[in-house]
């Protein structure tokens, strides 16, 4: 409080008085206990309504002490389970949060971790999943510009997600807590398989396999791939002390079309702690042909590389190049995309072999745009010679197919001629165009549909630049990739549209997300976001049927059949207000990765702690680790001096005290006869 406020306090004081003083004693003729108590009130009125003109500012100072966090993240996952040390790292977390002295010491956070990354205290070990970069991306995020220690109560053997030894900030020491014998036994185990999703009718697929083995003699094994009773495949594979692991390249026929399921395993003579390991299950669908996309250019340009290895991830399309006067290499194609398009593109579109081929036209700074004009109804180009930079903006509404906004607002723009672009007709526009934030009303990626034939427009090049920022963002080309195969999947479909859209893979192995996506349009195909949709799914075996609705999400609906043991399964999805119905089926392919470990990873974990300047411990070196936490002086207690100012004029308590004094003196006054 400073000293002008004190001063008018002090003067308040006395005008509230001098004023009692006039009004009650000034020229009376006695001084009765009643105008005593009267002069009181008004005395204690004038000053409260005084104080609040001058309105103090109050201070009130408090201490609070700030802890430095303890982060103890706990391997939820079922590889604690298999390595039968469940029991131990609940007794490991009881002891760590239960000290006092680290509570004295620390703000102990609890988290379990499998697949996701969670706070908890209380653990399953049922977990499909172990992704320990998940730890590592959300305590940077909770524990953001803070100085804190992590201890990690795990095996170290992560299943998903990318090697989180540099995933975590080497400034925050990590203590990762090993649990699980470390004993070196004899084991044989499949340690990856590498298969193509398709295969095609009457060729030979690849599959690659990776051997490992651990133990400390030499030992020779058979490894075989087997559909039903049948062996494919055999081969020997020899170990050795110094040679521990082995690769090898097989190719299967593939005589069958459909999904065919493999079963891979590796045995020996020898008996072994964990052969669940030893055997591997896969499937390939075989296809009978494969489609022929063409990408017709005159110029070269990074673009066609990009689009070409996108189209190329699903292995049932084959991309071809060519040039605009070529047109013999391309009678047997299934989508044309016409990249920049000018004067020389006319024997493309003249030719009346391909004048029902559905198309892809990209434009750019090479774009002849009044030729292109002339070959096309569905957008009208108004274009000038100066060049402008168009940014995306995604259209929610868009229903032609399925398709999640996968960050177009964040990608680099795409150049194109400044111009006006206006639709006609049956037009769908996916995205829009800006320039610099400021929309244009014009489309930037769109559809058409004309007399049974689809054309899509992508309205500027470098879009390989898309492909590279969704890999940046996403650590994948993955989302961006099918995004062009939706694209291409929409321009060689030739059926008509459908009311109920079903999106699934046709097997899965266990462990991972099994989606189902669907879509259901109204009569005017739009998206009826008033759908009520089901699922029944029976399992082939048991014939046992479990029933789902499924979820409204942006622009689809979708239902997660996690927890579905491994078999043959059937479906249906129905609309119940129309009852459509779609019907199809997958299999679960009987793999749990989570018990494909031995012993834990020490390696990695060790090599954790150097990174981050921390030290990992065995499951019996508890106590070292407390006293280790204990003892580094760099996690210290902050305390901190909170000031909080409060006006007076907020406390409505002197409102009601100053209210309360004027009744009490007016009810006085008129009992005493002095009004």
């Amino acid at each position: 409080m400073t000293t002008n406020t004190i001063l008018l306090l002090l003067l308040s004081l006395v005008i509230a008085g001098g004023l009692s003083y006039f009004q009650y004693f000034f020229k009376a003729k006695n001084y009765s206990k009643v105008n005593m108590f009267l002069a009181f009130l008004r005395f204690l009125t004038i000053l409260g309504l005084l104080v609040l003109l001058i309105n103090p500012i109050m201070t009130k100072n408090s201490l609070e002490v700030t802890k430095t966090p303890l982060a103890i993240a706990v391997d939820n996952s079922s590889s604690i389970t298999a390595l039968k040390s469940d029991k131990k790292v609940s007794e490991l977390y009881q002891e760590l949060i239960s000290n006092p002295a680290l509570q004295d010491k620390f703000e102990i956070q609890s988290y379990q971790f499998d697949s996701e990354f969670k706070p908890s205290d209380k653990f399953d070990f049922k977990g499909t999943q172990t992704n320990l970069d998940e730890v590592a991306k959300n305590l940077k995020s909770i524990n953001k510009n803070l100085i804190f220690p992590t201890v990690i109560i795990t095996d170290g053997n992560q299943t998903t997600g990318n090697d989180y030894v540099y995933r975590f900030d080497p400034a925050n020491k990590v203590y990762p807590l090993i649990v699980g014998d470390t004993t070196t036994f004899f084991d044989l185990k499949i340690n990856q398989l590498n298969v193509n999703k398709y295969a095609f009718h009457k060729n030979k697929f690849p599959v690659e396999v990776f051997l490992q083995y651990a133990g400390d003699k030499s030992a020779n094994a058979d490894f075989t791939i087997s559909q039903g009773n049948t062996v494919v495949a055999r081969q020997k594979v020899s170990f050795t002390t110094s040679k521990k692991s082995a690769t090898l390249n097989l190719l299967l026929p593939a005589d069958k079309i459909g999904l065919q399921i493999f079963k891979a395993a590796l045995s020996s003579n020898v008996k072994e702690k964990n052969s669940y390991n030893n055997i591997k299950n896969f499937a390939v669908e075989v296809i009978d042909q494969k489609s022929k996309i063409a990408i017709v250019s005159a110029v070269n340009h990074p673009d066609i590389g990009a689009l070409k290895r996108s189209i190329e991830t699903n292995a049932q399309r084959k991309v071809i190049l060519v040039k605009p006067n070529d047109i013999s290499q391309l009678q047997d194609v299934t989508v044309l995309v016409l990249y920049q398009p000018n004067s020389a593109f006319k024997p493309v579109f003249d030719n009346t072999k391909l004048a029902s081929t559905n198309t892809f036209i990209i434009t750019g700074n090479n774009t002849d745009f009044n030729f292109l004009n002339q070959q096309q109804k569905s957008l009208v180009f108004q274009m000038s010679n100066q060049k402008e930079d168009y940014l995306s903006e995604f259209q929610s509404q868009f229903n032609l197919f399925a398709i999640e906004n996968i960050g177009f607002e964040n990608f680099p723009p795409l150049q194109n001629s400044f111009g006006t672009i206006t639709t006609s007709g049956n037009v769908s526009v996916l995205l829009s165009s800006k320039i610099r934030n400021v929309a244009t009303n014009a489309p930037l990626l769109a559809f058409a549909e004309n007399q049974n034939k689809r054309t899509a427009f992508l309205l500027g090049e470098n879009s390989w630049k898309w492909r590279l920022q969704s890999h940046i963002d996403n650590q994948s080309f993955e989302k961006y990739d099918v995004f062009i195969d939706n694209i291409i999947q929409y321009l060689a479909s030739t059926t008509s549209k459908k009311s109920l859209v079903v999106e699934h893979e046709s097997f899965y192995n266990s462990g991972e997300a099994i989606l189902i996506n669907a879509q259901y349009f109204n009569k005017n195909y739009e998206f009826d976001e008033k759908a009520r949709l089901t699922i029944t799914v029976t399992d082939g075996e048991t014939k046992q049927t479990k029933n789902y609705d499924l979820l409204k999400g942006n622009n689809s609906f979708s239902a997660n059949l996690d927890g579905l043991a491994a078999g043959k399964y059937s479906f249906t999805v129905k609309e119940l207000n129309s009852n459509t119905v779609y019907s199809s089926r997958f299999e679960i392919l009987d793999f749990d990765i989570e018990k494909q470990f031995v012993n834990p990873d020490v390696q990695k974990l060790k090599q954790l702690a150097l990174q981050t300047n921390g030290k990992a411990f065995f499951e019996n070196q508890a106590d070292d680790l407390i006293q280790q936490l204990l003892e580094n002086k760099e996690y210290k207690s902050i305390e901190k001096n909170i000031s909080t100012k409060t006006p007076l004029i907020d406390w409505v308590w002197l409102l009601i005290l100053i209210a309360a004094l004027l009744t009490t003196e007016w009810f006085v006054r008129k009992y005493n006869g002095m009004l």
